[in-house]
C-alpha cells in the first residue's frame, strides 16, 4: 500500500512540474511581448518628439531660445535656495 501512494505523489509531482514549466513559459513569452510593444512605443514617442522639436527649433528659433534660457534659469534655481 506504501509503495502505492508514492507512485502517485511521484506522478503528482511530475505532473506539478509540467505544468510549472508551461505556465512559466508561457509568462515568459507574455513578458517578452509587453516588453516589445513598450520598446516601440518609446521609440514612436521619441521619434515624434524629436520631430516637434526640430520643426520648432526651424520654424521659431527666437522662441525656443527663450524657452531654454527659461529652462535654464528655472533649473539652475531648483539647485539654490531663495
Amino acid at each position: 500500500m506504501p509503495e502505492t501512494s508514492t507512485t502517485d505523489f511521484n506522478r503528482a509531482m511530475r505532473d506539478a512540474k509540467k505544468q510549472a514549466g508551461g505556465v512559466a513559459n508561457e509568462v515568459s513569452d507574455a513578458a517578452s511581448q509587453v516588453a516589445d510593444a513598450a520598446t516601440n512605443a518609446a521609440r514612436k514617442t521619441a521619434s515624434s518628439f524629436e520631430k516637434a522639436l526640430r520643426d520648432t527649433i526651424e520654424n521659431q528659433p527666437y522662441t525656443a531660445v527663450a524657452i531654454a534660457l527659461g529652462l535654464g534659469w528655472l533649473f539652475g534655481r531648483t539647485h539654490r535656495p531663495f
